[in-house]
């Protein structure tokens, strides 16, 4: 997000709202403001700059190019014209953080780090931002305390920080802003889809064929509001998102697959990997931790529940992040080695598979 030091005391109304972005990722409103009904037509970047006394037009206009400023949900730019009774918002990529956010000394394996920007490596289990619960212990506080001694980054100032997310239960690569120019500038990267992004999983069954291309709306389930959905790609229902696959080993019940994401739905590989009857090992909330291939003997159900413990969350890995440095404009490609449980798990089925009747 890169509007400019936004203050609590310029909120007229402020909600903390999930929503999505128009390039799928999870988008939370931070401010909102109701036009009034003698509201004359103005230029949305002037309304919210009389709003928001410490924000700059400039910075407004950056965060419109950044798809961040919302009128009656949809995306705008700088020069949309407010009329009476528009809900405009703002919105950002995280939380609001109802709590200051306290350092903490959280291991962190940094891959690439300069004054512009920082590329983090993050294991399974680590969330990524405060709230809903989590208020300690996430990657966030983490970088508040790598960053304690670093008197320009302020973990709070949302112009600044994680520039994308990925699942608690998900491991790999992130990339961290320092300044606000160089979050402005990744976040446009992400917003256009130029960024290259691409996932190793593990997942029940081979697909076929071995290369393919699942395309289909993806939004909130319409039964489990946990869960996302997939829906016809002319749906009113979710938003358009397209995914790569491609097997790289089929290990008999089970295969090693990689992702390319062309979109960045929320739990886009989790849910069209199922929905094509492929769920990732291991992934509760899609199925993935039921067995859904191979026998029903004992000694088999045994050795799944062995991989199982192995890897206790979904077999996914955000391998590869590449993107255009903000300041150099050199291009960056970074890769993160499969974590060690995903590493004996799919260890442990290449041994299975010459001892097995598959």
């Amino acid at each position: 997000m890169t509007i400019n030091d936004i203050a609590q005391d310029s909120i007229d109304e402020s909600i903390d709202q999930e929503i999505e972005s128009a390039d799928g990722s999870e988008m939370y409103e931070h401010f909102r403001f109701v036009a009034e009904k003698g509201q004359t037509l103005l230029r949305v970047d002037k309304f919210l700059v009389a709003r928001m006394e410490k924000s700059s037009r400039n910075r407004i206009q950056q965060a419109a190019e950044a798809g961040c400023i919302l009128v009656n949900g949809k995306a705008v730019k700088s020069n949309y014209r407010v009329k009476p009774f528009d809900i405009v918002s703002i919105v950002m990529d995280r939380p609001r953080y109802e709590l200051e956010i306290i350092p903490e000394d959280i291991p962190l394996d940094i891959v690439y780090e300069d004054k512009h920007l920082l590329v983090v490596n993050k294991p399974a289990g680590l969330v990524v931002h405060p709230g809903h619960g989590n208020y300690h212990g996430t990657l966030v506080n983490a970088l508040a305390y790598h960053f304690k001694d670093n008197p320009d980054y302020d973990v709070n100032d949302p112009r600044m920080g994680l520039v994308h997310r990925i699942d608690k239960d998900t491991s790999g690569l992130l990339v961290v802003a320092k300044t606000p120019d160089a979050k402005t500038a990744l976040g446009k990267q992400f917003f256009n889809k130029t960024t290259k992004r691409e996932y190793v999983a593990v997942v029940w069954g081979i697909p076929t064929p071995a290369t393919g291309r699942i395309e289909g709306n993806i939004g909130r389930s319409l039964k489990d509001r946990l869960q996302m959905a997939v829906f016809p790609t002319d749906s009113e229902y979710g938003k358009h998102a397209v995914t790569h696959y491609e097997v790289i080993e089929p290990l008999g019940y089970v295969s090693v697959v990689k992702c390319r994401l062309e979109t960045g739905r929320t739990h886009q590989i989790r849910v069209h990997m199922k929905h094509i009857g492929h769920p990732l090992l291991c992934d509760a909330r899609y199925g993935g931790d039921e067995i859904l291939r191979g026998t029903t003997t004992a000694k088999y159900k045994q050795f799944v529940a062995n991989c199982f413990g192995l890897c206790p969350r979904q077999a996914l890995h955000a391998r590869t992040l590449g993107f255009v440095h903000p300041e150099t404009k050199e291009e960056m490609f970074f890769t993160a080695p499969i974590p060690d449980d995903m590493t004996a798990m799919i260890e442990k089925w290449r041994n299975y598979i010459p001892n097995s009747q598959i």
